[in-house]
């Protein structure tokens, strides 16, 4: 059987938290409607067609590159490095890999980049809800434990509000310190 796995990743840009991937495989007896790339949905949709994947998907895996990850090796290779783990994460071995943006990681089977492949391939927009709603509920459980950054509302991104309260409060933990932002705060604290 020829099974194709699509594969994205949440978390690149912002100054804090790991960054997650995930690979689907969908099954085409059970078709999803409304997938589309996660930023163009809201919260409440992407949450309820994470169910609907989950329920539905042939496979799929999550994984993340932890923030001491992205500060040692850069974004970029622990983008790739999570993506890497969301497929390996799949409880069947896909015989393609179609990936969103423009390179693959180092994968055990052929792997084609698609430029907006969040937008225009059904796996790729699953994978996409998966690693996003992943993500978010990731940085909802670091803002239990440390509210004063408010990281449920912006999810780590660079707001003026996470400006604020890195001002306030500095870094911690789980900001990426190789960011400029967080590495500028840092050396300003001495």
């Amino acid at each position: 059987m020829h099974l194709i796995c699509g594969v994205d990743e949440a978390g690149r840009g912002p100054l804090a938290g790991p960054v997650y991937a995930a690979a689907v495989i969908l099954d085409p007896a059970r078709p999803i409607a409304g997938l589309a790339d996660s930023k163009m949905l809201s919260e409440r949709k992407r949450e309820r067609l994470a169910i609907e994947i989950r329920e539905r998907a042939f496979a799929y895996g999550i994984a993340f590159a932890s923030v001491e990850e992205i500060d040692s090796i850069n974004i970029l290779q622990a983008t790739l490095l999570a993506m890497c783990r969301a497929v390996d994460a799949l409880p069947v071995q896909a015989s393609q890999a179609l990936i969103d943006g423009n390179r693959c990681p180092p994968l055990a089977m052929p792997a084609r980049a698609i430029i907006r492949g969040d937008a225009t391939e059904p796996a790729i927009s699953a994978a996409s809800i998966l690693a996003k709603t992943a993500r978010d509920a990731e940085m909802r459980r670091i803002h239990d434990i440390f509210p004063q950054y408010g990281l449920d509302r912006h999810k780590g991104y660079d707001t003026v509000g996470h400006r604020a309260a890195l001002a306030l409060h500095g870094p911690a933990g789980f900001h990426r310190k190789s960011f400029a932002p967080i590495r500028a705060l840092l050396e300003r604290r001495g």
